[in-house]
């Protein structure tokens, strides 16, 4: 009696989740060589990226968002002067996060990249620091919030 009590959820167990692959099947995409470069990209703007944001989000948060390149969309490449020309705009939205990875706005990027400059043509700030994204414990963050009215059910103490 007992051996049945055993054996039947172990065969059970063995039917549901043994026999299943453990690796991801299905297509997948591989680093494919549009991606490297478009990465590289990516890297070389971060500096320029990084000092607006630090300036946008001194007046809002109490520390500087850190801006991971995984986090930037690439909304659109256009050549300036036609085909095989090497003067682009290039449009991107960007994700600054603080701490651990709290999103902290949202950001659109435009930039004229020609053989010997790049600059930032147009910067807009799409999106504020939502204080109800921030766990409490990163509520201090966001600066301009008044104190007592988080939205978490209790007002903070203030000494």
């Amino acid at each position: 009696m007992s051996k049945r009590f055993v054996l039947f959820p172990l065969i059970l167990f063995l039917f549901l989740f043994c026999g299943s692959a453990s690796f991801a099947e299905g297509k997948y995409d591989p680093d494919s060589r549009e991606l490297q470069l478009q990465d590289m990209l990516l890297l070389t703007l971060l500096p320029y990226m990084e000092s607006q944001l630090e300036q946008t989000y001194a007046s809002l948060l109490t520390v500087s968002p850190t801006l991971y390149p995984y986090l930037i969309k690439v909304q659109s490449v256009d050549r300036i002067s036609g085909f095989r020309t090497f003067s682009f705009f290039l449009t991107l939205e960007a994700t600054p996060m603080v701490g651990p990875h709290i999103a902290a706005g949202k950001d659109r990027f435009i930039f004229k990249i020609s053989p010997h400059h790049v600059t930032v043509v147009h910067y807009k700030h799409l999106k504020d620091p939502v204080l109800s994204d921030f766990p409490p414990n990163y509520a201090d963050m966001v600066k301009n919030q008044p104190l007592g009215t988080r939205k978490w059910g209790k007002a903070l103490l203030v000494n």
